[in-house]
């Protein structure tokens, strides 16, 4: 018998039962004194862009992407897309008139094809892919068109949000968590009138929320056991949920505080925008001063999720085009650099257009010719300090 080895191993087991110890009683000023590591984000830190194809009801109003974008994409080092969908976008129904619950249901074969194919074409150059009911049935944070039911409230909007999730597991069962996770429904929110956009509300009783997001998760679980599934946070995406935290869910937070700064003149949001002052960062909005301190503290909970074991990614962030360009990368950079530093990932709204690197329409920047694109080259270059 080896003495030594024995020996060797016991100090090896007290010391680990020592340290051990100290982790289970929290970080001493000496611990926090020599950097103890920071907990490991359970989600990938995914950097890249939402992809608006199928945002519209009608599909054939989408944003396209073409392909070119997707492998601009890749080649800068990018590795995400998330695609928010309109669930009508797929189906087969009386465009002219508004969806019924007998309508919800009719898959149209052709239209799943289309999102098919812009899902191959992502994962073909590497880019994972996040799958979201932007629209789901009986809820959208967008309102202002009319929806048959109430996914909060009614079992009938459940079961049909529900077979959604079903058909769309069934449709990818064999493609890797990997390459494509599942993004329940965009920004939880609850109206008094929930097909007015103007109409007052506010974060979804977590009961409710939690029935339609187990409900979800089981369906899907029960065809891929392994798919990742990730749920967005209360109350318009910013409200970080620790009452999923005993879930299989990975959560997704937004990269929009403060909305004076990212959706600055905004139509849907302001009701007069254009007598907004220029917001600045950091900088005073009314008797408030905002700074990357408040930053902190509006992420603090999602960081405390990721500590708590639960995987935490930004689905959606960036600012609207009216935001002068350079409070908006003195301010976006605080919020990449806050993500970056506890290992969140991040999905720019856009690609293209008022929020994208490309052809914003922004009058503040000199934009670079790319291949007959208009590319803003400093926000790409912030964006690739991260990617």
């Amino acid at each position: 018998m080896n003495h030594k080895h024995n020996s060797d191993r016991r100090d090896f087991l007290k010391k680990t039962a020592i340290t051990s110890a100290g982790i289970g009683l929290g970080m001493t000023s000496q611990n926090r004194a020599l950097g103890a590591a920071k907990p490991k984000n359970k989600l990938p830190k995914w950097r890249g862009f939402n992809l608006l194809d199928f945002f519209d009801p009608d599909m054939e109003k989408g944003r396209k992407n073409s392909p070119e974008n997707l492998q601009w994409m890749a080649d800068w080092g990018f590795d995400f897309v998330r695609i928010p969908i309109s669930y009508p976008s797929y189906l087969k129904f009386d465009r002219s008139k508004p969806i019924r619950p007998d309508d919800v249901l009719n898959f149209d074969e052709a239209r799943l094809e289309e999102i098919d194919n812009l899902v191959y074409q992502a994962q073909a150059r590497g880019l994972h892919v996040s799958l979201n009911l932007h629209r789901a049935p009986g809820f959208c944070i967008n309102a202002g068109f009319e929806e048959p039911y109430n996914l909060w409230e009614d079992q009938a909007a459940l079961d049909a949000f529900c077979a959604h999730w079903e058909m769309w597991s069934k449709r990818y069962k064999n493609i890797s968590s990997k390459k494509l996770s599942f993004d329940l429904v965009n920004e939880p929110f609850k109206r008094q009138n929930p097909n007015d956009q103007h109409s007052p509300g506010g974060p979804v009783p977590i009961e409710e929320y939690r029935k339609v997001a187990t409900a979800a998760l089981n369906t899907i679980k029960a065809i891929s056991k392994k798919r990742l599934v990730i749920a967005d946070g209360n109350g318009g995406g910013g409200i970080a949920v620790p009452e999923f935290a005993d879930l299989d869910l990975g959560q997704s937070c937004r990269g929009y505080f403060p909305m004076h700064i990212s959706h600055h003149k905004a139509p849907w949001v302001y009701k007069d925008p254009e007598v907004l002052p220029d917001p600045s960062w950091p900088g005073n909005r009314g008797d408030m001063f905002y700074s990357r301190e408040n930053l902190e503290r509006h992420y603090a909970p999602w960081i405390e999720l990721v500590k708590q074991g639960v995987g935490v990614h930004c689905g959606e962030c960036g600012c609207y085009n009216k935001t002068p360009h350079d409070v908006f990368l003195a301010w976006f950079g605080d919020v990449l650099d806050i993500l970056h530093e506890h290992g969140i990932g991040f999905g720019i709204w856009e690609f293209s257009g008022t929020f994208g690197v490309l052809n914003s329409g922004r009058e503040d920047v000199d934009y670079e010719d790319w291949y007959g694109q208009k590319l803003d080259r400093k926000m790409l270059n912030l964006l690739m300090k991260y990617a």
